[in-house]
């Protein structure tokens, strides 16, 4: 898979995304945009994928939209431009397989985003946070609005929004956008060994976990458990539950094969 803006590269059954823009601050333009949708695809068929990691390139992980194409754009064509990133990035968050965001520097604006709808995000103690949107006299538009305020509740997503402010990782942790902070020279062997860890997991728990965890969020408890309940069922329609069961009780490692029949 050969693209200008992005690299990708596959470990055993962990798929690397690098944002590949590194004198532009790997910031946002149509063309990564389309190469990151087509790549996605490819990776939504792909059997031998079982975890996927998100990460830059250089000193920055995503700085952000392009803004010299920005300042170009009608309001229809902003209005496009966004719709095109919003749409890919909930195709990001609704992979069925685990997504780790690897947050080696700046994630401003869109790299923000792009990280938030990651399933969670690991960062360098470096790394720097934001929606500094306000300061260019508009508003994030990727759904920073949205997984933000979900993630911090209304009125720390309001405060960071509206003041532009950039934040560094420790306090992103504190705040419940970053859930582990990693020395600059361990942040890559650490999401690199947790990726490992999930991807031994049988695949069809792990997808049941994501869509029980990500649409039971918004609902009430008891429908939520009821779905969990749905879910719980769905993976004894694959071998793993039964050899995770078997191995248990002979008392040795399982070994997942990720079907379901």
């Amino acid at each position: 898979m050969d693209y200008k803006t992005i690299i990708f590269e596959k470990t055993d059954s962990i798929g690397i995304i690098r944002f590949n823009r590194p004198k532009q601050l790997n910031a946002i333009n149509d063309e990564m945009m389309g190469e990151l949708d087509d790549l996605l695809n490819k990776i939504l068929l792909a059997k031998d994928i079982k975890v996927l990691i998100l990460t830059g390139q250089g000193k920055a992980f995503v700085a952000g939209a392009d803004i010299s194409y920005l300042a170009n754009l009608s309001p229809l064509e902003a209005r496009r431009f966004v719709r095109q990133g919003q749409e890919l990035f909930l195709k990001i968050g609704s992979l069925p397989i685990p997504v780790i965001a690897c947050v080696n520097g700046f994630a401003l604006g869109g790299g923000m985003e792009i990280a938030m709808a990651c399933d969670f995000i690991y960062s360098s103690e470096d790394a720097k946070f934001g929606q500094p949107e306000v300061n260019l006299g508009i508003i994030p538009g990727f759904g920073g609005t949205q997984r933000l305020s979900r993630l911090v509740g209304k009125n720390i997503a309001k405060e960071l929004c509206m003041t532009g402010r950039v934040i560094g990782a420790q306090e992103a942790k504190e705040l419940g956008i970053v859930n582990k902070v990693f020395p600059n020279d361990r942040l890559w062997e650490e999401t690199t060994k947790v990726a490992g860890e999930i991807a031994s997991k049988g695949s069809i728990s792990l997808m049941a976990i994501k869509r029980s965890i990500d649409r039971g969020f918004d609902l009430d408890l008891r429908s939520g458990c009821y779905m969990e309940a749905d879910n719980f069922a769905l993976c004894f329609a694959s071998p793993d539950a039964k050899e995770g069961l078997k191995a248990f009780l002979e008392k040795r490692s399982p070994q997942f094969k990720g079907k379901l029949i």
